[in-house]
């Protein structure tokens, strides 16, 4: 883990776009996995957090440690507004009713 990585601020049913090195062979690539965070544990150098997505019909979900050497980048794509602090209810929901409202920062004109 870099010391220093530049991690944005991010939280419960936040979209986010995790960049992943995936080693081929002898080659490495970065892989996408974007979905939304349905989990966030916060214990220092072993916090991690789960993203959940919808692959082929098929519901993914995948635990990435925070500091691990193997992400790349984490971008957030779009803030979402939920009241919970683990989203595991989207488990059981599909298509419309997993949506989750956008989260519009309040900019003063």
């Amino acid at each position: 883990a870099k010391a220093g990585k530049d991690i944005p601020d991010f939280r419960a049913g936040d979209t986010v776009r995790v960049g992943v090195r995936v080693v081929e062979g002898q080659r490495t690539r970065v892989q996408n996995f974007e979905g939304v965070v349905i989990a966030r544990s916060n214990r220092s150098i072993n916090s991690n957090f789960t993203v959940r997505k919808i692959s082929f019909g098929e519901g993914v979900e995948r635990v990435f440690p925070l500091y691990s050497p193997n992400i790349e980048s984490i971008t957030v794509v779009r803030r979402g507004v939920v009241r919970r602090a683990k989203l595991y209810y989207l488990r059981g929901r599909t298509g419309k009713r997993a949506r989750i409202a956008e989260r519009r920062e309040n900019v003063s004109q």
